[in-house]
């Protein structure tokens, strides 16, 4: 049971990354066709967001929680390492998300993964002031009330 909730893990970890790649690349084509769904501000926020917590840890010196969780519930499954008890797709989004194997000896250079996300982070940011989100809007017929303030008299 542990072994699939760890593969549950591995696929939002994926996701999330595949939310931040392929977010990334529909902004800019949204954004180069003038296609106002790639301004969805609930949407650009989200994006920014999702690239700043992950710039952020890799600044900070935080482990991903994701990785974090799906070695937890791999040990309490009782597999040794990330390949012990995967299933076949869980194998290969674990494959897709961690690309330490395709470096010379599995380590990438020191400093690669910060690097690589702050840079992420930056072309992010340039997408977002090249092509600026709109506001947030109302429903249509919504109305708000009106505010009133109460007046206080000033007595002697």
């Amino acid at each position: 049971m542990y072994g699939y909730l760890a593969d549950v893990v591995v696929g939002l970890h994926l996701a999330y990354v595949a939310y931040v790649l392929l977010g990334q690349v529909f902004i800019v084509a949204a954004g180069t066709l003038k296609l106002q769904c790639g301004r969805n501000p609930w949407f650009r926020w989200t994006h920014i967001a999702a690239i700043a917590i992950v710039a952020y840890e890799a600044v900070q010196g935080i482990r991903c929680p994701l990785s974090t969780w799906e070695e937890e519930l791999r040990a309490l499954g009782g597999a040794t390492a990330a390949a012990d008890g995967e299933t076949f797709m869980a194998r290969i989004f674990h494959n897709l998300l961690f690309v330490d194997q395709y470096f010379p000896n599995g380590t990438p250079p020191e400093g690669f993964f910060t690097t690589a996300y702050i840079a992420v982070f930056l072309i992010v940011i340039q997408a977002f002031l090249l092509y600026p989100p709109r506001g947030f809007r109302r429903a249509k017929g919504v109305t708000l009330p009106a505010v009133r303030t109460p007046h206080l008299a000033l007595t002697r």
